[in-house]
C-alpha cells in the first residue's frame, strides 16, 4: 500500500534547526541516526506534542479487528495526520487504502507511495484532473472520488477527456442531508447524478458516499436519530442504483470518528454483500484525544460497557511555565501555533520540574490562548521552568502544526522510539 521510506528523497529526512522542538544535538542527523542514540523526551524543547507508540498500536489493532469482525473495509482519513509512517501502520493492519480530502493531498500521497486512495471530495480542477489522468496509467492505482451534481460530473468529464485519461475514474454519488455539508439533498437528484455518471465514457459509477459527522456534534438523541436516518437513506440509495451498476467493485462509504458504531448498526445486514466494499473512513482513532473524541467516540477508554473495544489517548502536549504574573495564573510557552484549540482548549493533566521527578497531578484549566502562550488557571503554585503535560482535543488540528513529532515508547516511558514526519 505504501513504500517503506516515509520521507523521500533521503536528504529531506535530515534533521535541522528548522524542525521545532528537536534537541540541538539532533541537527544534521537523519531520523534513524538520532533515534539510534536513545533520546529522551526531556531533551526536546518546549512547546511540544508527543505521540504514544503503545497506545497507537493498540488503537490500530482495535479498529482493524472490529472492522474485520463485521466485514467492513477501512480507508482511514489520512488528512488527520498526513504522516505516511502512520498510514503505513494502518494499511499494514489491513486497511484497504487511505482517504484524503483534496487533490493536493492525493498528489502528496501518491508521491509518498500510496497505491489506494479515496478522495472524500469532488475533483473538478482541470490541472489536477490532468495529473490524475497520468496517474491512471498505473493499473495498480486504486482511486475513487465523489460527485454531488451533474455539473461536477461535467467538469470531471472535460478535464479527463482533454487529458486523455487511459481508463475511467470510479465515482461515488455523494448523498447529503439538509443542514449537512456537501452531497445531493434528495434521492431523485442522486439518481440523476448517478445516471449521468453511468453514461459517461470517462467515469464509472462506483457506489454511494457521504459524511454523517456534520449532522451531529454530540451523542444526544436528536443527533443519533439524524445520523441513523441519513445512513438508512444512503443504503436505500445504493439499492435504488443497482440497475445502473456494472460488474466492477462497488463502495458504500461513511463513518467518521464519532458515529461509526451507528454506521455498523445500519450496515449490519447489507455488509453481507461480498461485491460491495462497505468502507469506514474514521481517521482520528489512531491517536484518539483527550477532549472532543473522548466525549463522543463510542470506543473512548472511559466507556463503561465491560469487554467493549477501547481507544486510548495517544497524543500529549508539553509546555513550560514562563511567567506567574499573579496568584492562580501561570503562562506557559505553547499556544495556538502549537496546540489545537478549535474543539476545546488544552487540559492540564500533570506537571514536573525536571525529568528526575515523577509527574504530579495538576488541577486547573486553560482559560485562553494566544499565538505562543496559554493561560493556565490553577490553585497549585507552579515554579518558573516547570513542564506541564496537557491533554489535547482534535488530532486533525494538532498534527498540522508540526513537521516532526517525537513518538515515545509508551505513556510510562520517556524513551523516544521514532520521529513522525508530517506532509501538510
Amino acid at each position: 500500500m505504501i513504500r517503506e521510506d516515509d520521507a523521500p528523497p533521503t536528504a529531506q529526512d535530515t534533521l535541522s534547526a528548522r524542525d521545532k522542538g528537536l534537541p540541538d544535538r539532533a541537527v544534521g542527523l537523519s531520523t534513524r541516526e538520532f533515534v539510534a542514540t536513545g533520546p529522551r523526551l526531556d531533551e526536546f524543547w518546549t512547546p511540544l506534542i508527543a505521540l504514544d507508540d503503545a497506545a497507537m498500536t493498540a488503537n490500530i489493532a482495535t479498529m482493524a479487528s472490529w472492522c474485520a469482525e463485521r466485514g467492513f473495509d477501512l480507508m482511514p482519513h489520512g488528512k488527520t495526520t498526513m504522516a505516511p509512517a502512520l498510514w503505513k501502520r494502518q494499511t499494514d493492519a489491513g486497511a484497504l487504502g487511505i482517504t484524503l480530502a483534496t487533490m493536493g493531498q492525493v498528489r502528496t500521497g501518491r508521491d509518498l507511495g500510496l497505491s489506494s486512495i479515496m478522495l472524500a471530495n469532488a475533483a473538478v480542477d482541470p490541472r489536477s484532473l490532468a495529473w490524475l489522468a497520468g496517474q491512471l496509467a498505473d493499473p495498480g492505482f486504486r482511486f475513487v472520488s465523489w460527485a454531488d451534481s451533474v455539473a461536477t460530473v461535467e467538469a470531471m468529464e472535460r478535464g479527463l477527456r482533454q487529458a486523455g485519461a487511459p481508463r475511467p475514474v470510479d465515482v461515488c454519488v455523494e448523498l447529503g442531508a439538509a443542514g449537512g455539508r456537501t452531497g445531493v439533498r434528495s434521492p431523485e437528484e442522486a439518481v440523476a447524478v448517478a445516471e449521468r455518471i453511468a453514461a459517461s465514457p470517462v467515469l464509472r459509477l462506483a457506489g454511494v458516499s457521504g459524511y454523517e459527522g456534520s449532522l451531529g456534534h454530540d451523542r444526544s438523541p436528536a443527533a443519533l436519530a439524524a445520523v441513523t436516518a441519513y445512513l438508512r437513506a444512503q443504503l436505500e440509495l445504493h439499492t435504488a442504483l443497482a440497475p445502473l451498476y456494472d460488474d466492477g467493485e462497488l463502495y458504500v462509504t461513511a463513518g467518521g470518528s464519532a458515529y461509526f458504531d451507528l454506521v455498523a448498526d445500519v450496515w449490519e445486514d447489507a455488509a453481507r454483500d461480498q461485491r460491495t466494499h462497505f468502507t469506514l473512513r474514521s481517521g482520528a482513532y489512531i491517536v484518539h484525544d483527550d477532549g472532543f473524541y473522548r466525549g463522543i467516540s463510542p470506543f473512548d477508554e472511559g466507556a463503561t460497557a465491560p469487554g467493549s473495544p477501547r481507544f486510548v489517548n495517544a497524543m500529549h502536549g508539553y509546555a513550560r511555565v514562563v511567567s506567574t504574573p499573579e496568584p492562580g495564573l501561570a503562562l506557559v510557552d505553547g499556544g495556538k501555533r502549537d496546540f489545537p484549540y478549535d474543539e476545546g482548549l488544552p487540559i492540564p493533566r500533570a506537571w514536573r520540574l525536571d525529568a528526575s521527578e515523577p509527574w504530579r497531578p495538576l488541577e486547573g484549566h486553560v482559560s485562553a490562548m494566544n499565538d505562543q502562550h496559554s493561560y493556565l488557571r490553577t490553585g497549585q503554585p507552579l515554579p518558573i521552568g516547570a513542564v506541564v503535560r496537557l491533554g489535547l482535543s482534535h488530532p486533525c488540528t494538532a498534527f498540522d502544526k508540526w513537521r516532526i513529532l517525537p513518538e515515545v515508547e509508551s505513556a510510562e516511558s520517556d524513551l523516544v522510539v521514532d520521529l513522525v514526519r508530517t506532509w501538510f
